[in-house]
């Protein structure tokens, strides 16, 4: 099965193809043959883990170009990490598609919403499978163009334009430093190829300035993918898309491609200890930061889009502290249940029309299976045991103090604060009273359609954390490693998620401690939160302000000087060109008219000359010769 493996991108491709050009002469305009497709490829990629379960390892590819001694080929391979990437890709698109059969019902794009749903999924799934940079980064900047065109999905809104253009712009920025890097790593290892490159560094035919360089290069390109520090800003920003095409990008293709990388280049980083620091300290940042974001904000995807931004941090962190296993442990649970969360507050803004919880509230009862799928998703992400999320972050947590105490605080710290934001946001949704009766009085549970795939995704944040054994056996670098269990980390782990959701419970469901009496003690910091740091206003400020008075400043130099002195020689030619003109028409052609007309007046003399008369003619001769004499006798 494993030697299939290349089907697996080519099924969602095919379905793209065939919903662009069929779309609209077939039943539900093509939305069947994108599930089927995702669904077979699915299938496929179970069969594929299940093998590499198994030890086996795949591979192959055709030569396409040839750049000097250099042959660059489209390749693929599939080892356990691949394998483990191909069935969350294809599970979450497979649960995508169905929910977004109902949620996406009578959209005036219907059909190309399909279609870029399973070009998405093509372009992620190529990504996976790449066994090289240059194709891997081909299928990157695929990935780039999909998310575009969902984030713009409903294009008439300025809005939404705004967003789609921020996000494609700022992952540019991260593209560009991962190409030079990429460059560099060719110049010196003479491949794109992942193994033969780590085949080099291996060897030493790497330099270590220029392995450094290229590693926080490519790790740039990482950042901007998953929306790490500083280039955190456009996710957020994202939710303006369907929220189906949200749980796509948060769970399973474009955040979690930037962590995917640095896991798949591993044997760069790992072979540099600056390298290693810089994605340790960006994730470790961007998790706490992120989180402190996601404890202010009222609309219901915002907050789990900066929850995202946390967990992501998470995973850079572990990398970045060599916990291989743990971090691709945490995507894998955090696929699930950020998915299942994602999906679930699809249902919620589908039943009640709002996405600011200041307008939810007492929604449980309205939407039971929805509400019951949160919990679960919700406890994962606090943590709580025995959910999924537990596991996971509690061997990054282990693995982190072991390697970087500074790291492991500032990570419980953002655990805490995921406790707090992730309990308000439950708490000011599904229960106390209604705040919005029109809201409240309408909403309704889903149909199936977008039910099971919550009760699956569900099921699988629930249990997915027991599988932490024979995954350390499947995903791991250099040799299998599961972090033993520390006392220390889970009482740690526990005293920072139970008094995060018990503040929570505390301020939004008992009123201990007013809200607003909260936000007047700490109004500045509360502010300064609500305008997240003020970066966004700064990027603004700097790169989209800056960039329009530059191209202001260029336009007047252009206006004024490039086109004046354009316009002054055009002048000076003019007034040269002019006198030129009336040297040549006043002097060269009055000189030759004078002669001209000299001879002409001289030829009319000489024609009355001739009367053809011998008296005249005699007369003629008379008056010359007397003319001549007079000479004579006047010169001497």
């Amino acid at each position: 099965m494993a030697q299939l493996a290349w089907l697996i991108p080519v099924l969602p491709l095919m379905a793209a193809l065939i919903i662009t050009f069929l779309g609209h002469r077939l039943p539900g305009r093509g939305d069947r043959v994108g599930i089927a497709a995702v669904a077979v490829a699915f299938v496929l990629s179970v069969g594929v883990l299940l093998d590499a379960a198994g030890g086996a390892v795949a591979s192959g590819g055709v030569t396409w170009a040839v750049h000097g001694d250099q042959a660059l080929r489209l390749g693929y391979e599939v080892r356990g990490l691949e394998a483990l990437m191909l069935v969350i890709v294809t599970f979450v698109s497979l649960m995508v598609h169905i929910y977004s059969v109902e949620y996406m019902h009578g959209d005036v794009r219907y059909k190309r919403y399909f279609a870029v749903l399973s070009l998405f999924t093509f372009s992620m799934l190529g990504l996976v499978l790449a066994d090289n940079l240059l194709f891997l980064f081909v299928f990157w900047e695929l990935v780039g163009l999909c998310s575009y065109l969902l984030i713009g999905h409903w294009y008439e809104d300025p809005a939404n334009v705004r967003a789609a253009n921020k996000a494609f712009l700022t992952t540019r920025v991260g593209d560009v430093g991962m190409f030079v890097g990429i460059m560099l790593l060719f110049a010196q290892a003479g491949s794109f190829r992942f193994a033969d490159i780590a085949a080099s560094v291996a060897a030493g035919q790497v330099s270590p300035a220029a392995l450094t360089a290229a590693a926080i290069l490519i790790f740039a390109g990482a950042a901007g993918k998953s929306a790490q520090f500083p280039l955190h800003v456009w996710l957020p920003d994202a939710m303006a898309g369907p929220t189906p095409a949200s749980a796509l990008i948060h769970a399973a293709t474009m955040v979690a491609a930037g962590v995917y990388l640095v896991a798949k280049a591993f044997a760069i980083f790992a072979a540099s200890a600056a390298a290693m620091s810089v994605v340790a300290w960006v994730g470790a940042v961007t998790a706490l930061f992120a989180a402190t974001l996601a404890v202010v904000m009222d609309d219901i995807k915002r907050v789990l889009a900066y929850s995202t931004v946390s967990q992501l941090g998470f995973m850079m962190a572990a990398l970045g502290v060599g916990a291989y296993t743990a971090a691709m442990f945490h995507l894998t649970t955090h696929a699930f249940f950020k998915a299942l969360l994602f999906l679930a507050s699809g249902s919620v803004i589908h039943a009640t029309g709002t996405q600011n919880m200041h307008e939810m509230g007492g929604l449980f009862r309205k939407l039971p299976i929805t509400g019951w799928t949160w919990l679960v998703g919700a406890g994962a992400l606090i943590g709580i045991p025995p959910l999924s999320g537990f596991w996971s972050k509690e061997e990054i947590l282990i693995d982190a103090l072991a390697a970087n105490p500074a790291v492991f605080w500032m990570l419980l710290a953002a655990a805490l604060l995921t406790a707090f934001y992730t309990t308000r946001a439950t708490y000011m949704t599904f229960f106390g009273r209604p705040r919005n009766e029109a809201a409240y009085a309408k909403a309704h549970e889903g149909g199936m359609v977008m039910t099971y795939p919550l009760v699956i995704l569900g099921a699988l944040a629930a249990v997915a954390g027991f599988f932490a054994g024979p995954f350390s056996e499947l995903v791991y670098y250099g040799h299998p490693h599961r972090a033993p269990f520390n006392p220390f980390v889970f009482a740690a782990a526990t005293a920072a998620w139970v008094p995060g959701v018990l503040a929570a419970l505390a301020v939004y469901k008992y009123d201990l401690v007013s809200r607003a009496a909260l936000i007047r003690a700490f109004y500045p910091i509360w502010r300064l939160l609500k305008q997240r740091y003020y970066i966004d206003d700064a990027y603004n400020l700097v790169f989209v302000r800056g960039s329009l008075a530059l191209a202001g400043i260029a336009a007047w130099f252009d206006k004024y000087v490039i086109d004046g002195i354009v316009n002054g020689v055009a002048w000076a030619t003019g007034k040269l060109s002019e006198s030129v003109g009336d040297f040549d028409s006043g002097v060269v052609d009055g000189a030759v008219n004078g002669i001209a007309g000299a001879f002409v007046a001289g030829g009319r003399l000489l024609r009355r000359a001739q009367t053809g008369f011998f008296q005249s003619y005699a007369l003629a001769a008379f008056l010359g010769l007397v003319a001549g004499l007079v000479i004579l006798v006047i010169g001497g």
